[in-house]
């Protein structure tokens, strides 16, 4: 069955190898320090696969971790204004996904040690030799956080009523689109599915730790319609309304205060000696507003964990000496940090330009954006704002990914000279110190970014002072983080936002949604619903890049989709829609009184939430 299982996915993971990210270190009861570590190691464990037990008729996954103790409360943070829903299909900021993931476990999911997609609330997949049909078994025995039993009508309704029904964010529907066809599913018996994608489907495999919804619960808001479902499970909703099969459910929402978890009695995993998980009472968020405020929680016992600025690397490393915490290096964040300029050419609803014309022309311009490229200077960024503890960044694929392109990745230092040979070339004239366009204009416009990170602001003000060297008058106003994403992906009434994306370091595809020119987080040319209509403003880079990925998906073979995936990356170098900036290194701080505490690269520190413990 393991051979079956990663028939598809055995190939990336020999690329894998190669590149040197599944070197393991050994050691599982005892996981490296931070002090222990070179500056860019990366934490690895050397794990027994997880199995799967059958006790009373249940199937349950078995934990890896030691057997442990119930009780305590784990405190974690997340910064800004909270989350805008707690319906996993209705997310699209890293909030919102992360409290509302919180509550939903999927089909499949990533080994957090070793990247190869593994199960969770399935107990068996067989993929077909024809590599487009996937059998999945349900777990027998699973049961809804109401009691109420997990089975294959949930996986469908899920899949055909929500996903493949444009119900929610259509980011994940579109990018399962091949053909212009989706993928069908259907039930064989009570706990078996069966997917079939039309062609060959690279990606699709991990597709299928998508959140799965209790039908009882999710379908009456499903009849109601798309608008309603919008408000479905908000942010509003009863605690005590929610229905879940992950290890916690939401007990309290105080807005922008807290978010408080507890154990989910029905969970489906246990520890070795066969004692039902999670071990902690309760999983406490705090919404915090700043990077300072997340610190000073942290400092004063408020909070169990917290991620370190690089500001603050050297400090807490001295102090971790005499400390109840210990310091762990996850490596480089899988996030990438960027600019992105609106070059969107449309109107409204009400016929009013997303954005004025003479900026439009500007950020339009390629040797604009090239000339923006070219003065950034990253090497101060990471100095300044990273304290060293990062490195610069110029791929659309995070530093980490496996289809990273390495020419790309080596970038070019900031060359003020340069940049302004770009602009002369478009008609841009430099008198007195002042950047003008060919029309007299002075250029100058606003650039946003989420109030209270004060990374970002840092990184605004060194920006702004970069191109004020070209003559360029920036405008820095940060802006709260909910009003930010909403002008990014709703009003689309900005000019130039500093921000970041997750990224998915094994597969490029999850950016598809960002690439595509009709994805829904195609930030720099954003099409609403009624522009979809038409294609007429799409540029030529966009459209290759459309091409692009609808080859790489539907490539089994990876050199060739490594090469498709390293032309993307060198067109979006060429073309700068979007500036990458830096990418930090990832440093944890977490107390000591919590055992099987083992952060990954892939999977962070809360992974194993379910088998965390305090040792009393």
């Amino acid at each position: 069955m393991k051979k079956i299982l990663y028939i598809i996915v055995i190939l990336i993971f020999v690329t894998f190898i190669l590149k040197g990210c599944l070197k393991q270190d050994k050691g599982y009861d005892e996981p490296p320090k931070f002090s222990d570590a070179r500056p860019l190691d990366i934490i690895k464990y050397d794990f027994e696969p997880a199995e799967t037990r059958t006790i009373d008729g249940v199937d349950y996954l078995v934990a890896r971790g030691k057997v442990g103790k119930y009780g305590g409360d784990f405190v974690t943070s997340t910064i800004g204004e909270g989350p805008k829903t707690f319906n996993p299909f209705n997310t699209n900021d890293d909030t919102s996904g992360q409290m509302a993931g919180i509550m939903y476990d999927g089909l499949l999911t990533t080994d957090p040690f070793t990247g190869e997609v593994t199960l969770k609330m399935a107990k068996r997949l067989e993929i077909l030799p024809d590599n487009m049909t996937y059998i999945i078994e349900l777990r027998h025995g699973l049961k809804w956080s109401d009691g109420m039993p997990i089975t294959a009508d949930d996986v469908v309704f899920t899949y055909n009523d929500i996903i493949f029904a444009g119900y929610g964010i259509t980011s994940t529907r579109d990018a399962l689109y091949v053909d212009n066809k989706l993928p069908t599913v259907e039930k064989i018996d009570k706990y078996t599915v069966k997917f079939k994608t039309p062609v060959p489907f690279a990606p699709f495999l991990r597709n299928l730790s998508l959140s799965i919804a209790p039908k009882h619960v999710f379908k009456p808001a499903v009849d109601k319609g798309k608008e309603y479902f919008r408000s479905f499970y908000s942010t509003t909703t009863k605690p005590s309304n929610f229905v879940v099969s992950g290890a916690f459910k939401l007990k309290e929402y105080i807005p922008a205060q807290r978010a408080v978890y507890e154990r989910n009695p029905n969970y489906y995993m246990i520890d070795k000696e066969g004692n039902k998980l999670p071990y902690l009472d309760r999983w406490v968020m705090l919404i915090v507003g700043d990077l300072n405020n997340d610190i000073l929680k942290f400092e004063a016992g408020e909070t169990d964990t917290t991620t370190i600025p690089g500001t603050m690397v050297s400090r807490y490393r001295e102090l971790e000496k005499n400390s109840d915490y210990t310091l762990y290096n996850l490596g480089p964040t899988t996030n990438t940090s960027f600019i992105v300029f609106n070059m969107n050419t449309r109107r409204n609803k009400n016929g009013k330009f997303y954005l004025e014309p003479k900026k439009q022309m500007w950020f339009c311009d390629e040797n604009f954006r090239k000339a923006i490229d070219w003065a950034i200077d990253r090497d101060s960024l990471v100095l300044n704002v990273l304290s060293g503890v990062g490195q610069p960044l110029y791929t659309a694929e995070s530093i980490t990914s496996i289809f990273l392109n390495e020419d790309v990745a080596k970038g070019h230092p900031q060359d003020i000279e340069y940049a302004k040979k770009l602009l002369e070339q478009s008609g841009f004239k430099l008198k007195d110190g002042i950047l003008y366009d060919k029309n007299g204009i002075r250029v100058e416009f606003e650039l946003s970014t989420n109030a209270g990170n004060t990374q970002r602001e840092a990184t605004g003000v060194s920006i702004k002072e970069d191109l004020a060297k070209l003559g360029i008058k920036v405008n820095f106003k940060p802006a709260e983080f909910n009003t930010l994403v909403n002008r990014l992906t709703n009003t689309l009434d900005y000019e130039a936002i500093i921000i970041s994306l997750t990224g998915n370091p094994l597969e490029p595809h999850s950016g598809n949604n960002v690439w595509r020119s009709d994805g829904a987080l195609h930030l720099f040319n954003q099409r609403t619903d009624e522009d979809m209509k038409s294609t007429d403003r799409i540029l030529p880079f966009e459209k290759e890049l459309d091409k692009i990925f609808d080859e790489a998906k539907v490539q089994i073979d990876v050199q060739k989709r490594k090469e498709l995936y390293n032309k993307y990356q060198k067109i979006v170098a060429e073309n700068n829609p979007v500036i990458y900036l830096y990418s930090p290194v990832n440093i944890i701080a977490v107390r000591n009184k919590f055992k099987n505490i083992y952060p990954s690269q892939l999977g962070g520190l809360t992974h194993n939430i379910e088998e965390i413990y305090i040792d009393k």
